[in-house]
């Protein structure tokens, strides 16, 4: 094996009569950063589910350190030097850092006491050697996304892990959090952890991954080096063909201004804000996590309503203060967190997608059925929703269909103004072209849609116009031909354009 600390190997895994991986194998070496990259559905989650002891393999062989294992549970697993770091964090939110650092393993007096004071030392200690500056009394819930991962992670140090897996380690954190995750990630190199890192950001592999596994439905593709290799042709590994039109933005916006902000003000979440869109025009904006983004948006669409301003829309004035206003009046809001806010997670595809429309299904006592089939299956078509059936569980779908589910059941309701909050979270590359073009294609219908997004090639490439902001405030706005990945960088770390102070709306 060589300097390999994990290799997992003829790897098979059924559910049902469903092959989820066939002859699945993964080779990682010591101290390495080890990508593992495909779409959703491509086998990530059970090939690490098996390694964590969460799901038992039908056939293969894993070998740790030389050392063939059977790995049959969580335990088995921790203890043969493995953790998972899951996309939910998994702490006790009001226990401090030092108690949940050493939750399960307490430091006990002989009678029966915890030494808190030892645990606290220990853990701030530890801190300190990851170069992390937060006190260990401080309670979990009072932490960053970003500040609870890497307690996570030191966490998983302090049990002596050799092999961490970071899933989607930086779906929710800012750009200078994921600098510091960085940092942290080079640490493990340096004292020999290997680290299995998960993402659906194919520059982030160029940024931090030594090597690049990628699988495609459920089968092993290729290892590649990260320094011989390039996005286009994983990409290609990752899809079987190449995405020639990753980017689809055809349709240009009309002049007609269907939605006006005006000095929108809430004490303490932003402060006079000010904007425009058009029908059939695209707006991004562009902030670091925690800027008001989605807030204002929630304002507009009464969730939470704004205290001061004005807001006209289709030429009259309007304030909601109760979402389903908005809705009935052609407003839609696709929420950043799909799982918690987009869908029932626990009923149908068919369910999820006519829950905002049963009003026109469901008279009296009586289900048009035809009706009820009717709409499900034309968004099931037209956003090409992979699922069995109507009747399949939502949350078996991969991501992107949870997602293109999220925007049928959205796009039922047939809006003028499409609010997309962080469209394309946590899904392929694959699925993400899907998405872009339906964007496309509901803009060339005349649709207005303000696009919230954190990945600026995203926003670059799918936008008309793009305002910025920072720290509850827009304090940029860019056209088409001045979109530029540093001048957005610039605006959203809370500089400033003279081109926008002298033509705030």
């Amino acid at each position: 094996m060589g300097n390999n600390i994990l290799e997992m190997r003829g790897i098979e895994k059924y559910f049902g009569g469903v092959h989820a991986l066939s002859n699945m194998k993964l080779q990682v070496e010591k101290g390495e950063v080890h990508a593992l990259l495909g779409e959703n559905g491509a086998g990530k989650s059970t090939l690490i589910k098996i390694l964590g002891g969460i799901f038992i393999p039908d056939k293969g062989e894993i070998i740790i350190n030389g050392k063939l294992v059977n790995i049959r549970s969580v335990k088995d697993s921790q203890n043969n030097g493995v953790r998972i770091i899951h996309q939910e964090i998994a702490l006790v939110p009001h226990l401090s850092v030092a108690e949940n650092i050493f939750l399960g393993k307490e430091h006990i007096s002989r009678i029966g006491l915890r030494k808190c004071w030892k645990m606290e030392k220990q853990a701030q200690d530890m801190l300190l050697r990851f170069g992390v500056d937060i006190n260990v009394k401080t309670k979990i819930r009072k932490l960053s996304i970003a500040q609870q991962q890497i307690i996570e992670i030191i966490k998983a140090v302090s049990f002596d892990a050799k092999i961490i897996v970071m899933d989607e380690p930086t779906s929710s954190i800012t750009e200078s959090d994921v600098h510091k995750l960085y940092e942290i990630i080079n640490n493990l190199k340096y004292s020999s952890v290997s680290v299995i890192f998960i993402t659906h950001k194919i520059q982030e592999l160029f940024d931090i991954a030594d090597r690049i596994t990628v699988l495609r439905d459920g089968e092993y593709i290729a290892t590649r080096k990260t320094t011989e290799t390039n996005k286009d042709e994983l990409i290609k590994l990752m899809v079987g063909r190449e995405l020639t039109k990753y980017y689809t933005r055809s349709s240009k916006a009309t002049k007609k201004v269907i939605l006006e902000a005006k000095a929108l003000s809430k004490k303490g979440v932003f402060k006079d804000v000010s904007f425009k869109v058009r029908k059939g025009e695209v707006v991004g904006f562009a902030g670091l996590v925690g800027a008001g983004r989605s807030e204002i948006m929630e304002a507009i669409v009464g969730i939470n309503p704004y205290e001061s301003g004005h807001v006209f829309y289709k030429g009259g004035k309007k304030k909601y203060v109760k979402f389903s206003d908005a809705i009935n009046d052609g407003i839609s809001f696709i929420t950043e967190d799909r799982k918690k806010t987009g869908l029932i997670m626990n009923n149908s595809v068919g369910f999820n997608i006519l829950l905002c429309v049963l009003d026109q299904i469901i008279k009296g006592a009586r289900v048009d059925s035809k009706k009820k089939y009717k709409i499900a299956y034309e968004f099931i078509e037209k956003l090409n929703i992979k699922t069995p059936s109507l009747q399949q569980n939502v949350s078996k779908l991969s991501g992107g269909n949870q997602q293109k589910t999220v925007i049928a059941k959205w796009l039922s309701t047939k809006p003028e103004l499409l609010i997309m909050d962080e469209p394309t979270r946590g899904v392929d590359v694959g699925a993400k072209a899907e998405i872009y073009s339906i964007i496309d294609d509901l803009a060339k219908q005349g649709i207005a849609i303000i696009m919230i997004s954190s990945e600026l090639p995203e926003i670059i490439n799918m936008a008309d116009r793009i305002y910025t902001v920072c720290n509850g405030h827009i304090n940029g706005e860019l056209q088409k031909d001045d979109f530029d990945q540093e001048k957005i960088m610039h605006l959203v770390t809370g500089g400033v354009t003279n081109e926008y102070q002298s033509n705030v709306i």
